[in-house]
């Protein structure tokens, strides 16, 4: 696919990144193959749309043209795109040499609508030692359970995604209105993926050599984050399901509970017994007070729905277009 072109859009929303954000740009532009285009895609933060569009160089700098929130911006970016894959990469986070090359490489297959590639958690301040690494997902990281090798999945995810454009158009994109916006977090690029594979009948592929480094700020190394993430993925996943398949939608995460988790329970609490250090039945705690705050939040969504966050059809912008061509 390399030759027919790859875009690249990385959607970003605070001034507080900025020096990150020039680095994930100057990420995606080292890529080899290079990438056809680079749009920078701001949500609604005018200062963050001037700087970028004075100080990136070679890339298209756009205003989200939708409500507020991650998924009318990364649409927006993808519209102002014009090949046949794109790929999507966090405004904060770093590609490696390599990672555009290995998420375009399953579009050889015809029937692949989607890939992602190996998120790696990179903590501001120490790990705790009660961390299991099986909620990785809970900072943005791969976690324990996900394939080593390359492979077909449910889903991806859109810090490190790569899209057919065919098959995003078909769905209008991500859902407007599901996605993380504040401190609430829905899973919007699993309902993408689940979205376009119902749409097309495709496929989506999980690269492990296609490697981004995604930071961890100290904020989200406490216990209190980490429940509170753990209780809003309950939730965003009961929303999921609601929208999509029901019950159906949710196999891997039936899956996950049934056998993942209850092992990495297992080897923390068989470590302890064995005098392997407390660390071992933190981690055991951790997972099972996971399990528990995600289950109390997904009891929750299904009591009392949350009525106010209920998804918008993506099809209308809400605001005018603003563009800035590379310089």
């Amino acid at each position: 696919m390399a030759d027919a072109g790859v875009s690249v859009v990385i959607p970003c929303h605070t001034e507080k990144r900025k020096e990150q954000l020039a680095r994930a740009v100057a990420s995606a532009q080292a890529q080899r193959p290079a990438p056809a285009q680079v749009v920078v895609s701001v949500d609604h933060n005018d200062a963050l749309l001037d700087y970028a569009a004075s100080t990136l160089t070679g890339v298209t700098v756009v205003a989200n043209e939708f409500d507020r929130g991650v998924s009318g911006n990364r649409n927006t970016g993808v519209a102002h795109t014009s090949t046949p894959i794109i790929a999507l990469l966090d405004d904060d986070a770093y590609a490696h040499p390599g990672w555009l090359a290995g998420l375009s490489e399953p579009f050889e297959d015809p029937r692949v609508v989607g890939s992602g590639g190996a998120i790696v958690p990179v903590w501001e301040s120490p790990r705790p030692s009660w961390f299991p690494d099986e909620f990785l997902w809970a900072v943005g990281g791969s976690y324990t359970g996900m394939p080593t090798v390359t492979a077909q999945v449910r889903n991806v995810w859109s810090a490190s995604m790569a899209v057919r454009r065919d098959a995003f158009d078909a769905v209008a994109g991500f859902r407007v209105g599901f996605g993380k916006v504040g401190d609430r977090a829905r899973p919007e690029d699993t309902d993408l993926c689940l979205r376009m594979s119902k749409a097309t009948g495709g496929r989506w592929m999980y690269v492990p050599e296609a490697r981004i480094d995604h930071p961890v700020p100290t904020a989200r190394t406490t216990v209190r984050f980490f429940l509170g993430r753990c209780f809003n993925e309950g939730r965003g996943k009961v929303e999921m399901g609601r929208l999509n398949d029901g019950r159906e939608s949710l196999d891997s995460e039936r899956d996950y509970l049934r056998r993942t988790l209850p092992r990495a329970i297992g080897r923390g609490v068989s470590g302890a017994l064995r005098g392997q250090g407390v660390a071992n039945a933190g981690r055991a705690a951790a997972v099972l007070a996971g399990m528990c705050a995600a289950a109390a939040g997904g009891a929750m969504e299904t009591v009392r729905p949350n009525r106010a966050g209920t998804p918008v059809p993506s099809g209308q912008p809400s605001t005018g277009t603003a563009v800035r061509e590379p310089a």
